[in-house]
């Protein structure tokens, strides 16, 4: 972008002189003017006007507009170019999530694993900018999709997620461990894991702790969530006729071994009670990490007074030619 501006814009006020010097030069000047005196001015009618009784106002108006240019001049115009350097500070995260089969019970709906693929999928829509990745685990750990861009594979990979794709448990340090072996290396400005699990740490070769103090040497934020209502929750059973029948089961979520995990790395611990509450934490999780965006203008600024100068100058010369030449008059 460019614009013009005038470093000292006050000479303008000089510019009011033009109007009155043409004032004086229609009403006043007359009185410049050659007179000779005849007795008889009969000879002169009827003789055709010089080209040059037409022309000889032309010099008086090349002097104004050559006492313009220079004002305006002393005005200083300057001419701006501003640029725009964006800087992103990018952002990794790591879904990190259960799918043990207590992620069947259906407490949020239609059940908790679905209900956290949906709102994990809308997370991930928004936010195009960031690199993300997909951790599972259940007795053992598995990373679905690791660092991308590509948020169609991730979300593809997502909604393809299902239990029974591990053997059952929950391994709640082994699955951080791995979101955490993907992220050490990233050279993001923020690392992020966002870990949901609905039980307590009951497998894996990990320990929940050990995964935390590494994320924190690596500074990975943890933000924990612990996904079931309080009490006891409806659990499919298949029975032995095919059929399904629900049971109320404990919910046994481990909210001390999360809220401390969260501390440990400068994360937050939330308690997802339904599928509203969810979409509410994963919310509140996409405006505390959101892109730094850092926007720094430059501006150059460039005189422009010397082209004004010059047109000046050059109207003056041809001012001057014009007047010792063709246009001489006998009071030059």
């Amino acid at each position: 972008m460019s614009s013009i501006e005038f470093a000292s814009p006050y000479f303008l006020y000089i510019l009011i002189i033009i109007p009155l010097l043409v004032v004086w030069y229609i009403f006043l000047g007359r009185k410049h003017q050659a007179y000779v005196k005849f007795t008889d001015t009969s000879f002169f009618t009827g003789l055709p006007r010089s080209w040059k009784v037409y022309v000889r106002h032309v010099l008086f108006a090349l002097e104004m507009c050559a006492l313009a240019l220079l004002i305006v001049a002393l005005a200083r115009p300057q001419s701006s170019s501003k640029n725009q350097k964006i800087n992103v500070e990018g952002i990794d995260i790591v879904l990190t999530m259960d799918i043990s089969s207590s992620m069947l019970a259906q407490d949020l709906k239609p059940d908790r694993l679905e209900a956290a693929k949906n709102v994990a999928a809308d997370f991930v829509k928004g936010r195009p900018g960031d690199r993300m990745g997909l951790v599972v685990f259940a007795s053992e750990t598995f990373t679905q999709v690791p660092l991308t861009t590509d948020h169609s594979m991730l979300l593809n990979m997502l909604k393809d997620m299902k239990c029974g794709m591990l053997e059952d448990g929950t391994a709640i340090g082994d699955g951080l461990a791995s979101s955490v072996s993907r992220l050490k290396d990233s050279e993001a400005i923020s690392k992020v894991v966002i870990l949901l699990t609905d039980g307590d740490n009951n497998a894996g070769s990990v320990d929940p702790a050990t995964a935390a103090e590494m994320a924190k040497i690596f500074g990975i934020r943890v933000y924990t969530i612990g996904a079931g209502t309080r009490g006891t929750a409806p659990y499919p059973v298949q029975t032995p006729f095919g059929g399904i029948q629900y049971q109320q089961i404990p919910v046994n979520i481990n909210e001390p071994l999360l809220q401390q995990i969260a501390d440990e790395t400068g994360g937050k611990y939330y308690r997802a009670t339904s599928n509203e509450k969810l979409q509410q934490i994963y919310d509140e999780i996409d405006q505390l990490e959101r892109s730094k965006i850092e926007i720094n203008e430059f501006t150059r600024v460039h005189e422009e007074f010397l082209p004004l100068v010059i047109w000046s100058l050059a109207l003056l010369l041809l001012v001057f030619i014009l007047r010792h030449t063709v246009l001489k008059t006998l009071t030059d």
